[in-house]
């Protein structure tokens, strides 16, 4: 799994750092996402899904490694 932020579309309302705080935090100034591990292990993963599905900026992309 990788993840990707995008800080422009973030809107500081921190549900990532609260569904995922090993991934995720935010910046003090002005509350905009922050990515800690862009590549969390398998014990987060579905911590992560979940911030990215209930994000409500969209901010968070998931991308999963392709099966060979």
């Amino acid at each position: 799994m990788r993840v990707h932020i995008d800080q422009d579309k973030c809107c500081g309302a921190g549900s990532c750092v609260l569904s995922a705080p090993d991934v995720f935090d935010q910046r003090e100034e002005d509350g905009i996402v922050v990515l800690l591990n862009a590549e969390p292990p398998a014990e987060l993963q579905d911590a992560v899904q979940e911030a990215a599905a209930i994000c409500p900026a969209a901010a968070i992309s998931v991308e999963q490694p392709e099966r060979a």
